[in-house]
């Protein structure tokens, strides 16, 4: 069973946040991604639609995740669960920095909203 330290992550980042991948399939992983979201600043994230599950869970701050339309604010300690096709945006909405541990299975594509498509190298 791998272990992956905390120096050991991959740092990525796009779009004003950034990704602290641990478990993907460049790490051994075949079929689960796990990865440290980080959101600096008070600031709107990127809507996109996800290809499948994720679970978010706010470790730090304060975040909306709309889903498919719908807001929901979250705090420490509340965990969302995003369907596979949901259309989603990630808010911080301060005060500070907002973290959260996010968890999918191998292979999550985005489209984004002009229909460009991504593979998240945290989500490979």
């Amino acid at each position: 069973m791998p272990v992956i330290r905390s120096a050991d992550a991959v740092v990525f980042e796009i779009h004003g946040a950034t990704f602290r991948s641990y478990a993907s399939s460049a790490a051994g992983s075949k079929e689960l991604c796990f990865w440290r979201t980080e959101l600096p600043d008070v600031g709107t994230g990127l809507p996109h639609r996800v290809s499948r599950e994720e679970v978010f869970a706010v470790i730090e701050g304060r975040v909306q995740l709309t889903l498919d339309g719908e807001a929901h604010v979250l705090g420490v300690d509340d965990i969302a669960v995003v369907p596979a096709g949901a259309s989603l945006r990630l808010d911080n909405l301060g005060p500070g920095p907002a973290a959260l541990w996010v968890s999918t299975s191998t292979g999550l594509e985005a489209e984004l909203e002009d229909g460009s498509r991504m593979c998240p190298p945290w989500a490979a």
